[in-house]
């Protein structure tokens, strides 16, 4: 939504005098030019007042003038004195009504030439810019339409780019097939927020449009629309999910499985394996239903109630959040005494074939203390498993195993089941089922890649369960793919940690890294470099904004190293805390990738047995993260909990800009009891990272959260065609009130 190529700077240039030229007091003469506010840029059609300051000579009067690049005469816009003469002088500029499509905004440079000494000006460059739009949702970076469920609505943001443009807009909806479109209604306090109601029936070809209310020619240089697939009911088709959580008597609970929905949002069959205090069933009939919000608020498309009845077993209801993608996340918000967070997503196509998945699990151990696993395994077309590898942490206890083998097929009779028994070494087993969740085929990468529900029937480690993705076969100028070497991790990311604190019962302790990786073994070792900033919630304990390494760490000892050239297993150093006195020193991380700067991650050698992925900032030309590119309706939950002492939540967040660099959060928070109002506000610097201070119930009188961003979406600006404008799509957030631990909660439209 923000490009960085229309935040340039104005360039105030003092043209001195040549030769011995001075002014009446012996100082050299000079014209300044300036414009209020010192602003940048202008709008096409509109009109900004110039003022020449001359010091030095006694005349202050100036002949004005006015350039361009890549534009003459009227194309430029106009300059006109400000007559009778102004002291400072003035002039008056007038952008044109309209700029060519171009790579850039068009450059203009207005000119005061002293009238005492012709040799002596002052120049000033502005840049004239058409107002283009971006709406949210439009469906995700991989989607083309947003869903929205017969009678449902669904809320819709606009944003005027360039930042200072008036953030006003109409909005329309039309449609190519059917004679009810559905309707469209504007806040009435915030322009860039419109309400869409969908109808009754199905029309086809549904297009909202966001309208920049400044005149300029073309006037479609500020419009921008999504495209709307009208549907009976938002689920329908067969998806997989995960749910991790605990017990009343704080028992870990693990659930996966597989269910179809019809058109109207029954589930029509399923599977689930149930996992409770280390005990194993599996249900092999599942019904129950989706339950859109009722009509009381306007984002009732993106909220709703699942319930999932297994027959001879138990019956499990969620209240669940949907992306404009339809991936769902829920909280447990029954009667069972079970808490916890979980995620569905319709299930993608999967195949015996030769294929490499990469996996994160967690769960706990017969004494109840945090185990989390990681590991590579290599897949052939014959359903065979071989030189795979895996690392454990069983409560601070590492180790690793570097000849995993196994196999893996499909139920022959339950759709959607498959099994995958593992043989860690010899004497050491495990035994998972797994469900195809979201994704797309095994040859696409990021940011969409073919993702696995894995569940283990084992009592060794109970609930031990999590996601399997597939490796994208890299390459580098240095090796051909696979390959996985420190150049192939070159660039920035987020990184997202759980685990308890050492020690103590039922707590949590949670971190965001956003790092950066150099690409190099340059260092000692052959290590690489990772340089970026974190903040870290131990259980209460806030550690905020720590940048690492510290100006006293002159050898960093924050390191990354490729531990093969091809298997994506990688040894990262991270955390500690690098600006305390003494500097506590950061713990080494094994990371087994997915994709570039993406993968899963293990703490190596601490009891926090931290657990947790890093996904990959986008590399973008001239961009940086700007708090515009933020409005929108996300859905957010917490994550994967370490404890059960932190209340699992969904939030529906909307976030508008409404103008003036005022960014408001509102929206609700469920706990599984209702929904509760949120308001607030939020910040958002360049590198990603920010704030959300919600000031609502039943949060504290005032909870802050840090944001770091990860995915964008690129959205066509059509009056730059090289210049794409950016929309936010997936962030995480991490609690930071002193004394309330948190969970990670991710966040997405």
């Amino acid at each position: 939504m923000i490009k960085k190529s229309l935040f340039v700077v104005a360039l105030l240039s003092l043209a001195l005098a040549g030769g011995c030229a001075k002014g009446g007091n012996g100082v050299p003469p000079v014209v300044t030019v300036s414009v209020p506010n010192n602003v940048s840029s202008v709008l096409v059609g509109t009109s900004v007042v110039a003022t020449a300051t001359v010091t030095g000579p006694s005349n202050t009067a100036v002949t004005w003038s006015l350039s361009g690049t890549g534009c003459t005469g009227s194309a430029c816009g106009t300059l006109t004195p400000v007559t009778p003469a102004t002291t400072p002088a003035t002039a008056t500029y007038q952008a044109p009504a309209t700029t060519a499509p171009n790579t850039s905004p068009l450059a203009v440079t207005i000119t005061a030439t002293s009238e005492d000494v012709s040799t002596i000006a002052g120049t000033l460059q502005l840049n004239v810019s058409q107002v283009s739009a971006v709406v949210t949702p439009t469906g995700a970076p991989w989607a083309t339409t947003v869903t929205v469920g017969q009678n449902l609505a669904q809320q819709f943001t606009a944003v005027a780019v360039p930042d200072n443009a008036p953030q006003t807009f109409t909005w329309s909806v039309t449609c190519t097939g059917g004679t009810n479109c559905g309707t469209i209604a504007k806040d009435p306090t915030t322009s860039g927020l419109a309400v869409y109601t969908a109808p009754s029936s199905t029309p086809s070809g549904v297009v909202v449009t966001a309208t920049s209310t400044v005149e300029q020619s073309p006037a479609s240089d500020g419009v921008a629309t999504a495209n709307v697939t009208v549907a009976p009911s938002r689920l329908t088709g067969t998806y997989a999910f995960h749910f991790s959580g605990y017990d009343g008597s704080n028992h870990a609970v693990a659930t996966a499985g597989s269910v179809t929905f019809g058109s109207d949002g029954t589930v029509t069959s399923g599977v689930e394996d149930v996992v409770i205090d280390g005990v194993y069933h599996q249900y092999t009939t599942v019904s129950g239903s989706y339950t859109p919000s009722t009509l009381t608020n306007n984002n009732t498309n993106n909220a709703g109630t699942l319930t999932l009845s297994a027959s001879g077993g138990p019956t499990y209801t969620y209240t669940a959040v949907l992306t404009s993608s339809g991936i769902i996340r829920m909280i447990e918000s029954d009667s069972t005494g079970i808490t916890g967070s979980g995620v569905m997503q319709e299930s993608a196509a999967f195949t015996l074939a030769k294929q490499t998945f990469v996996f994160g699990f967690t769960g706990v151990d017969p004494s109840g203390n945090r185990v989390g696993y990681v590991g590579m395994l290599p897949l052939t077309e014959s359903g065979t498993i071989s030189g795979g590898l895996a690392d454990s942490n069983d409560n601070g206890t590492a180790s690793s195993y570097t000849s995993v083998t196994g196999t893996y097929s499909a139920d022959p009779s339950i759709a959607g089941l498959w099994h995958m028994p593992l043989t860690l070494t010899s004497g050491t087993s495990l035994d998972f089922d797994f469900f195809v969740a979201g994704g797309a085929t095994q040859t696409k990468t990021a940011p969409n890649p073919l993702t696995l529900y894995a569940i283990s029937k084992d009592s060794t480690f109970q609930a031990l369960s999590g996601s399997m993705v597939y490796q994208v076969p890299l390459k580098t100028s240095t090796c051909a793919a696979p390959c996985y070497n420190n150049a192939a991790f070159n660039g920035s990311s987020i990184s997202s940690l759980t685990g308890v604190h050492p020690g103590v019962v039922n707590s949590s302790n949670v971190a965001l890294i956003n790092g950066t990786t150099d690409g190099t073994s340059s260092g000692t070792g052959g290590t690489g470099g990772f340089t970026g900033n974190f903040d870290q919630n131990d259980n209460g304990t806030i550690l905020s904004v720590s940048t690492f390494p510290s100006a006293s760490q002159s050898t960093s000892p924050y390191t990354y190293v490729a531990t093969g050239s091809s298997n994506g297993r990688y040894i990262f150093q991270m955390l500690g805390n690098p600006n305390a006195s003494p500097v506590v020193a950061p713990i080494p991380f094994v990371l087994y990738g997915s994709g570039a700067n993406r993968g899963f991650l293990l703490d190596q050698s601490s009891s926090a047995a931290m657990t947790g992925a890093m996904d990959p900032q986008p590399t973008l030309k001239n961009f940086d993260y700007a708090a515009s590119e933020l409005p929108g309706t996300y859905a957010a939950s917490t994550t994967i909990n370490s404890s059960s002492g932190v209340t699992p939540f969904v939030q529906n967040l909307l976030l508008t800009s409404t103008g003036n660099s005022t960014y408001n959060v509102t929206g609700t928070e469920n706990t599984g009891t209702g929904d509760q109002p949120l308001t607030g506000a939020y910040t958002i610097m360049g590198t990603g990272t920010g704030t959300i201070t919600l000031t609502s119930p039943p949060l504290p009188a005032v909870a802050t959260n840090v944001i770091y961003a990860i995915d964008v979406a690129t959205v066509p600006n059509p009056a730059y065609s090289a210049a794409p404008n950016y929309a936010i799509t997936d962030f995480m957030m991490i609690g930071t009130t002193s004394g309330t631990p948190s969970a990670i909660i991710f966040a997405q439209q």
